[in-house]
Formats: C-alpha cells, structure tokens, sequence
C-alpha cells in the first residue's frame, strides 16, 4: 500500500513527528499528575502550618491535656470537607479523628515514627490504606520545651478523587495527541498525495514519451503553480522539442536518402548506358559528357558523405583540428575561384575583388575553415536564383584590429523571421524546395566557435541573405595542434 515518497514520509518524517507527539503527551500526563499531586501536599503542609499557632507556647507533659487540646482543636478545624485530621497520642496510636471514627487499632500511621525522627518534626505520606483507598498525609509531632513528644496531628486526603481528575485529564490529553496524530497522518498523506498522484502520472507519460508516443504530453495538466506545475511544464516542452526534433530528424533522414538516391542514380544509369553501349558506337562527345556527369556527381556523393562523417564527429563530441598560423584570405580567394565556374554554369553573377593589402594570420584548421567558406558560399549560390547576385567581401579596420570579418550577401529568397532563429540547429532546414541535407549550417557555426570566431545571419525573406563570418587575429604563443571537443 505504502512505497515510494509515501514509504519514506512515513518512515522518516511521520516517525519524528509520532515521537515528538508522543514525548509532549507523556510529558503533560507527568506535568498534571505533578500539579495535582502538588496542590494536595501544598494544601496538607499550609494545615500542618497552624499548628505552630495553636500549640504555641504548649509545655504540658500530660497526654490528657494534649488530648484536651488537641480535641478543641480538632473540633474548631474549618477544612473538616477538604481532609481528615487525626489526632495521634506519644504511643503512635490514633486516639480522636474529625470524623469521628477511629481506625482499627492494629492500624498505626506509618509516617509517625518518620515524623518524631525527622528534624523538623513532620512526615509526608503517599500509599494505600489497609482498606486499599489511595491517600496522602502529612503528620506533625507536637513536642514540649525539653524536646518530648507528646503527640502528633496527621491530616490526611483521600487521593481517589485526585486520581480520577488526573485519569480524565490524562485520557484528555492522550485523545488530543492522538487527534494531533491523526491530523498530521490525513494532512500528511493528503499532501503526499498531491505530490505522488501528478509524479505518477508524469512518469507513466514520460515513459509514453520515451517509446515514441509525445501526443502524451497533451494529458499533462498543470493544476498547482508550484515545482510540481513548473515540472508539468518542464516535460510538456521536452515532449515538444523531441518531436520537433524527431520530425527533423525524419526529414533529414529522408533528405539524405534523396540526396543520396540522385547522384547514385545518375551514377548508376550513365554507366549502365556506357556498358550497354556496343564497343565503338559511343561517340566522344556522349563519352564525356557521361564521365562528367559521373565525375560531378561521385564528387557530390563525397561532399554528402564528408558532411556525414562531420556530423558524426560532432554527434560524438570530438572532432581533431591542426590549428596553424594561415592566411585567411588567400584560402577564402581559393575557395571562391573554385565556385566561380559553377556560378557562370548556373547564369549567376558571384563578385568578389581580391584583397591587395596584407592582413594578419588567423590561428586554425585551414580544412575545416575552408569547408565553412564552401557551405556558406554554396547556401548562397543556392538560393540565388539564375540571374541573382553572390557578392563577397573582407572587412578590416584599424579601428577593430583584432577581428578579420568576411561578408556573403546573396539575392535569393531570404529567410522568414520564424525560421531565422531556427537555421544554425541541426536537422533544421527552412526551405525543402531545395536540396540539402540541413546539417551543413550547423557544423559549419560550431566550427566556428571552436575557432572562437562567429556566424551570424541577416535575412528578410524576398530580400536575400547576408551571413558574417568573425575571425579572431593569430596572438603571439598559441600552440601549433590541439584537439577540440564539440557537440551539437
């Protein structure tokens, strides 16, 4: 019935607070037996008091005197409703009571022998009677000048009224513990409650959520404003962005295989054609048009592959960059004479004036920084219609001399401002009309980061795009190779 947060409160928190309820109830029932028992004896040593009153001065060695007065005495008390006075005589036996009725003579005070041997003369007395009542006494010898005892007066109280008082009121209090008790177990278990009953049920979805399904999310329902409604909201944008990214992640997989499938296929259907053809019948000019085609595409197949097989090092944290002193320019200027020929071949003008000046190295792996030069020049030439234009151009000032930044504007079909944010994720592509994997933007900003440098995007769909890449200047006493880890 009981495992879990349940287990543990019951074990640990409602074990304290059982104990502590506990201790307090044991403690009130010592408290209230203690004060009643108190008052009694308080009540008893205030009578046994006036006697220093009235034997004040008492010298007689008789005991019919001390009878005499101990009689008037007794006759006179005025707490006759409270307790009972006895009169004892110098042989400890009770010789006069306010009552009226003498106990049996085998019946001696037991606290009269501790009262003529105490210092102070007096004794309390706390027991049961022969006839088995529960009573309290205080007994006080009376004494002449020279130190005889002529006497005592015992003044006694029946306790069973007391007890049962203190019966009641300790049943009373027990009963208010254990109310306390049952209070704090409802209160307790309804609060678990309030906590167990929602975690269960964002367990069972998260599992649902683990095997696939994430329209569970949609029965999440957020009820306290609290950590309890905050991890509702937690779990229902998890849900979310795992089937977002699900979703691109399936198209991703869908646009490789597409991109995959196309250079495969021409692959595959000119060499069939070149195959099939009779020996000699193959004119030059079909001959090499196919290679071509066999040639660009096998080139195309191993872009798609490289990109891959980043991908997968970035997936996995670890990615190995030969960082050196390069000249940024110069592998941008080849990365861009190698994209001009493709750029005429499609009807669009990519501009670009080489840089005279000399700029300071750049510190990084001039692999991987040309391949950031070819995603982002090949995005633009992309997306550019025929016609369009690519320009390209490196900024550096002396009033910012510790950045080389290199700017790409196209004018293709821009991005829409909800697909803007979104670009630089992995699996993410805002425009499906044109090929691509999605992953290339991706790899090509973390590279970017890990040469501590930036890629950054301005759009307005209809308006083209300008991208922006920030490289941080060599600075005296880098190391020449070092291995970085990254992930996506």
């Amino acid at each position: 019935m009981f495992h879990g947060i349940t287990k543990r409160w019951m074990l640990n928190t409602l074990s304290v607070i059982f104990t502590i309820i506990v201790l307090i109830v044991v403690s009130l029932i010592f408290v209230v037996t203690y004060v009643f028992q108190n008052t009694v004896e308080q009540s008893l040593v205030s009578a046994a008091n006036e006697l220093s009153l009235v034997f004040s001065g008492y010298e007689s060695n008789s005991s019919s005197e001390f009878t005499s007065a101990a009689r008037d005495y007794v006759e006179n008390f005025d707490q006759k409703e409270k307790m009972g006075v006895m009169v004892i005589n110098g042989t400890g036996r009770v010789v006069m009571t306010s009552t009226g009725f003498l106990p049996n003579s085998s019946e001696k005070p037991a606290d009269f022998e501790e009262a003529k041997n105490s210092p102070d003369g007096s004794a309390l007395w706390s027991g049961k009677l022969d006839s088995g009542e529960s009573a309290m006494s205080e007994t006080r010898v009376i004494t002449t000048p020279n130190g005889a005892v002529v006497g005592a007066i015992r003044y006694i109280v029946s306790m069973e009224p007391i007890n049962s008082r203190i019966l009641i009121a300790d049943i009373i209090i027990v009963a208010i513990g254990m109310i306390m008790l049952t209070l704090v177990v409802i209160s307790g278990l309804l609060f678990i409650r309030s906590i167990v009953k929602p975690i269960r049920r964002l367990s069972e979805t998260a599992a649902q959520i683990a095997q696939g399904d994430f329209s569970a999310s949609e029965n999440i329902e957020h009820k306290y404003d609290d950590e309890i409604g905050d991890l509702c909201d937690a779990i229902s944008d998890m849900a979310k962005d795992l089937q977002t990214t699900e979703q691109m992640k399936n198209d991703f997989i869908s646009r490789v295989s597409h991109e995959l499938r196309t250079p495969l296929t021409a692959i595959k259907g000119w060499a069939e054609t070149m195959q099939l053809s009779e020996r000699g019948t193959l004119d030059r000019r079909t001959f090499d048009r196919g290679m071509n085609v066999i040639i660009k595409e096998s080139t195309r197949l191993t872009g798609i592959v490289e990109e891959l097989l980043d991908f997968g090092r970035i997936q996995s944290g670890r990615m190995v960059l030969v960082n050196e002193k390069i000249d940024i320019i110069a592998e941008f200027d080849e990365t861009v004479y190698m994209l001009k020929e493709r750029a005429v071949e499609e009807g669009k003008h990519l501009l670009y004036d080489e840089v005279e000046a000399i700029y300071p190295p750049v510190y990084g792996d001039r692999n991987r920084l040309r391949q950031v030069f070819l995603n982002i020049l090949d995005n633009a030439l992309k997306y550019t219609p025929k016609g369009g234009v690519v320009a390209a151009q490196v900024l550096y000032t002396k009033d910012d001399p510790d950045v080389i930044r290199i700017v790409v504007t196209d004018s293709g079909c821009g991005i829409s401002p909800e697909d803007l944010p979104h670009v630089k994720e992995k699996f993410y592509k805002a425009n499906q009309k044109v090929g691509g994997s999605g992953i290339g933007l991706a790899v090509a900003d973390e590279i970017m980061n890990l040469h501590h440098g930036s890629l950054d995007i301005e759009s307005g769909e209809g308006v083209g795009t300008t991208v922006t890449l920030t490289f941080p200047v060599y600075k005296e006493g880098q190391e020449t190779t070092r291995t970085e880890n990254i992930k996506l």
